[in-house]
């Protein structure tokens, strides 16, 4: 059976969870001065990592994407999560620029691009009617992050050094994304109420 308002709670967990991933990607800009400043690293080398995000986030979303179909959004969200942990650990322990753009741009990338995709496609599955809205909602996040994770980055910044800075900005990643994946029941179906009721419906 469909479950309308639960649909947009899907879409409202969403918008937060593409908020919080593109949030900690966005975060390099106001990392940019500081990891100069305390390393020596040009800041070429040190802007080149978001290069790295996009071209990692697009790629890695057909895997993502193709991945969900076949296990369902829950593991792959969990595990866009955990690498997204993963890559601002190893970036904030860089001892090289390459090695920063592998932490940061490289995993920190395809951790989002585990996002997108899983995301719009749980949203599909349970809202039948103003779908667009829907995953206009969702994609909402991306525009928000900037003005919500940017200036908990800058605070943290005036209060710490940055590699303590984006340990605790992993710490409050992998806490929130862990708990929105938690609450998140409707990420446990692979397939919808609204798919089923569309199938059972051609079945009869």
């Amino acid at each position: 059976m469909k479950e309308p308002r639960y649909g947009w709670v899907m879409v409202a967990l969403g918008a937060f969870m593409t908020c919080i991933a593109i949030g900690a990607m966005f975060s390099l800009a106001v990392f940019l001065r500081p990891i100069t400043e305390a390393t020596g690293w040009s800041t070429t080398a040190v802007s080149s990592a978001m290069t790295l995000n996009f071209l990692a986030m697009g790629a890695a979303g057909f895997g993502w994407g193709a991945l969900s179909d076949r296990i369902g959004p829950r593991p792959v969200v969990l595990a866009g999560a955990i690498l997204l942990g993963l890559g601002l650990f190893l970036a904030s322990r860089a001892q090289t620029p390459l090695q920063f753009q592998l932490g940061f741009g490289l995993l920190v990338g395809v951790a989002v691009g585990s996002f997108f995709s899983p995301m719009i496609a749980a949203v599909m599955g349970w809202i039948s009617g103003h779908r667009g809205l829907a995953v206009s909602l969702v994609s909402v996040g991306v525009g928000v992050a900037p003005m919500t994770m940017s200036p908990f980055a800058a605070w943290l910044i005036t209060q710490m050094d940055w590699r303590a800075a984006q340990v605790v900005m992993r710490c409050w990643c992998g806490r929130h994304s862990s708990r929105l994946h938690s609450s998140s029941a409707g990420l446990r179906n692979r397939h919808q109420p609204w798919e089923a009721e569309k199938r059972s419906r051609k079945a009869q």
